[in-house]
């Protein structure tokens, strides 16, 4: 039992002599991997302010200065493993991190595709930090592109996070990708109304509207006869084209075209339905020659209309005649 005890014991010394010969190993090696990682966030934050008042190398600096923070936080690593372990060779390192890599791309698919989406995006710049974009069910202003995924700000106050792999093979409607961006809405006019007339009052209102360009020009064209109104479409630009500057320029221009057009006796018409109402108690009823509604009326007598009231009580005398035959019978 002694025997066991001192083994034990002498084992536990050999680990501490060994820790305490590895101490300053270990101190050297958390020194230079802090200093690489201080390095590597300094480097970061370098490429992206010599890059942030550049709109088109925006982006790149993001990809720049991410690669440059890891491939230097890789070189601190490499060199403190070095430290602490000294027969193990750069060699065996690059050996471990394929065989690991290939481990981890199986184990980590969806967040690897993520990650290369990420960068692409960030290479390609289909849209930039600060774009205004849809995409699906999601509209809103673009905050942070990160190499996993994207977060957007929705204009009630919410933020949605979007995975860089679902934008990267999906359509996104970028609406500030220009510096103009027009606008249309459909008014719907009278048929008795004059088109031409009409026209010329939605121009107008739309060039004296503040805020809409002058060049290119506003304009406004026939889309549709409807049901119940002939519908113009009026069309107009706008600088700059975000959402904000839309839904104004649009309540100011549509606030114009309806008090122009109403001043000047044009007829902002409203949907028409007619009903027809089919008399089933009339005597004619299912003689197609003589039948006022549904089918077309014959040479002869075109029969009068009959009030409801009179429908009723025609109706009533013949269940009265019905009930009396059968009491009868």
């Amino acid at each position: 039992m002694s025997a066991e005890i001192s083994t034990a014991w002498s084992k536990v010394q050999e680990m501490i002599n060994s820790f305490i010969i590895l101490l300053p190993n270990l101190v050297l090696a958390f020194i230079v991997f802090f200093i690489f990682f201080f390095v590597a966030r300094t480097i970061k934050r370098m490429v992206r302010r010599f890059t942030q008042n550049r709109r088109h190398a925006r982006n790149l600096g993001l990809v720049l200065g991410r690669l440059a923070q890891g491939t230097t936080i890789l070189i601190g690593l490499f060199i403190a493993l070095s430290i602490i372990i000294p027969s193990l060779k750069a060699g065996d390192l690059v050996q471990l991190l394929g065989i690991s890599g290939v481990a981890i791309g199986f184990a980590f698919r969806d967040i690897l595709q993520n990650f290369l989406a990420g960068i692409l995006i960030l290479l390609t710049e289909p849209f930039q930090i600060n774009d205004q974009i849809v995409f699906k069910d999601f509209e809103g202003t673009v905050e942070n592109i990160q190499t996993r995924a994207t977060t957007i700000r929705t204009y009630d106050g919410r933020r949605i996070v979007i995975p860089n792999a679902e934008l990267f093979s999906n359509s996104v409607v970028v609406n500030t990708a220009f510096e103009n961006r027009r606008l249309q809405y459909d008014i719907g006019i009278g048929y008795g109304d004059n088109i031409e007339e009409a026209r010329q009052l939605i121009l107008e209102a739309m060039h004296e509207t503040e805020g809409v360009l002058k060049e290119p020009e506003p304009d406004a064209i026939v889309v549709d006869l409807g049901e119940s109104t002939v519908n113009i479409r009026a069309r107009w630009w706008i600088q700059p084209p975000r959402r904000a500057d839309a839904l104004d320029l649009q309540d100011k221009v549509l606030t114009a075209i309806k008090n122009r057009l109403v001043s000047q006796g044009i007829d902002l018409a409203f949907p028409t339905h007619v009903i027809l109402f089919h008399d089933q108690t009339e005597e004619n009823d299912g003689n197609r020659s003589r039948q006022r509604e549904g089918w077309p009326v014959g040479k002869g007598e075109v029969p009068q209309p009959r009030s409801i009231g009179g429908s009723l009580r025609k109706l009533i005398e013949l269940q009265t005649q019905q009930n009396g035959n059968s009491e009868t019978d």
